[in-house]
């Protein structure tokens, strides 16, 4: 049995009849590819063979009676592959729209808890040939980096499937444990709590003189450049609906390895500024008029660097806030913006003692965070609030070489991830082989018109390249 941590604990309460806590991507695949033919019976014994490498999918949750302490996970003693690998059609004509429609009314359906929080949808029917593949897992199981790994698992190098592991021996499932052992657990890990409290205070006192001395040194002066400021209220800092949109799309990755070496910067500083760019090409095309730049919170990996003993945790992040330049008409003020604030986040990073959020979530009992977190996410105070960010964005890391499913080559990769009440845009990006895959989510009552992103995401990538082009 392992306890969750608070900041995972906290997707779990965050999530209500509106909001989704999954993260997950949509893959495409060439069954042509696949030496002895391709079918969804397929993939499922490849799930089968290589399931035991991945323990997070065995696991399930348990509550805690009156929430005196945050779920635990334990090994599913029921577990049923059937259970988490299905089977959907898209509808005629079977183009890249009715898949985004099929997927969008996927991702808004939550995880039943009662089992472990991940399901794999195979779509099949698509015009050009191609199959798709959905997964989802739950936000406070993994994060988008370890969602790209575990997914990873079930690939290979080759069209040839390679074999599993050798199978481990059955074991005899342990019982789920009653109300009884867990409020036992919750007795003794109450009695911890000051003990906890007085060590997470501690971290997130060094976490902020180390935050306040990095950023003066830097020579900003305040914490604006690291923790949320104000941003502007835009037509999705609301609360959402149930329903979800996906957009994704294709872009060369030649163009912007063409910028970012003519420019000397790094990548994903780049595409956060083509973000901003492109954000307010969005707000122009709606005639929203905004009166400075939108906020986006940046998760940053920090499995390699957390040394407070968070090393258990499913999520590993920590997150920076960066004025996007969305105002910026000058694409190189924008991207020197955007570099100016990422560069002291990444000092933070390096030098720095710790996520001060981080810290103080650990502070709380479990039974306060919870119940202040599901009060948070059930009453619209996002429509009162002044929005701290306005999206989420992230960059994960793909892979450069072919990669396949039951023998059918991966094609493309889209991420998908969360949007909150107050914050409902979320646009991440992937690196697969030659190009940039980029999945956008939202909630179709405040972004109707969500394929403009993608199209405004291409034009000023456009914009970059052709200025690179005209100072050569």
């Amino acid at each position: 049995m392992q306890r969750l941590s608070s900041f995972d604990a906290a997707f779990l309460y965050l999530e209500s009849p509106t909001s989704h806590m999954h993260v997950g991507s949509l893959a495409l695949y060439d069954p042509a590819t696949a030496p002895d033919g391709w079918s969804f019976e397929q993939v499922c014994e490849v799930y089968a063979d290589r399931i035991q490498l991945v323990p997070q999918f065995r696991r399930r949750l348990v509550e805690v009676p009156m929430q005196l302490d945050h779920p635990a996970w334990v090994e599913d003693p029921d577990f049923d592959l059937g259970w988490h690998i299905r089977r959907i059609g898209v509808p005629p004509p079977g183009g890249l729209p009715e898949l985004a429609t099929v997927v969008s009314e996927l991702i808004a359906t939550q995880l039943e808890r009662s089992r472990p929080l991940w399901e794999v949808w195979v779509i099949e029917g698509l015009a050009n040939g191609q199959i798709a593949v959905l997964s989802k897992a739950h936000h406070a199981a993994i994060d988008g980096v370890a969602g790209t790994q575990i997914v990873a698992t079930m690939l290979d190098f080759t069209p040839e499937v390679a074999a599993g592991p050798p199978q481990q021996p059955e074991r005899l499932p342990r019982p789920v444990p009653g109300d009884a052992q867990m409020l036992a657990r919750a007795a003794g890990s109450l009695a911890l709590q000051p003990i906890r409290a007085i060590g997470a205070a501690r971290r997130g006192v060094r976490a902020l003189r180390s935050r306040l001395g990095i950023v003066e040194a830097a020579g900003h002066g305040s914490l604006a450049a690291t923790l949320p400021g104000g941003a502007p209220r835009v037509s999705f800092s609301h609360s959402l609906t149930p329903e979800r949109s996906f957009a994704f799309r294709s872009y060369p990755l030649e163009g912007l390895l063409l910028v970012k070496e003519a420019l000397g910067v790094h990548l994903n500083d780049l595409v956060l500024a083509v973000c901003g760019g492109a954000l307010g090409r969005y707000l122009a095309k709606r005639e929203e008029a905004v009166d400075h730049s939108l906020v986006a919170m940046v998760p940053m990996s920090i499995q390699n660097n957390d040394q407070n003993g968070h090393d258990d945790e499913a999520n590993q992040l920590m997150n920076m806030f960066i004025n996007l330049g969305s105002d910026i008409a000058d694409p190189l003020t924008r991207l020197a913006n955007v570099i100016e604030q990422t560069e002291t986040a990444k000092a933070q990073l390096r030098e720095g003692d710790g996520d001060p959020v981080r810290a103080i979530s650990d502070m709380a009992p479990a039974t306060l965070t919870a119940h202040l977190l599901k009060y948070v996410a059930s009453h619209r105070i996002a429509d009162t609030m002044q929005p701290l960010f306005n999206l989420t964005m992230s960059n994960l890391r793909g892979a450069r070489i072919p990669l396949y499913l039951a023998g059918a080559e991966m094609v493309a990769n889209y991420p998908i991830a969360p949007i909150y009440d107050g914050t409902g845009l979320n646009i991440t990006v992937m690196t697969h082989r030659d190009q940039l895959d980029v999945g956008v989510v939202a909630c179709p009552q405040l972004t109707p018109d969500l394929d403009l992103i993608p199209e405004a995401i291409a034009e000023t990538i456009d914009e970059y390249v052709a200025l690179v082009g005209s100072s050569q």
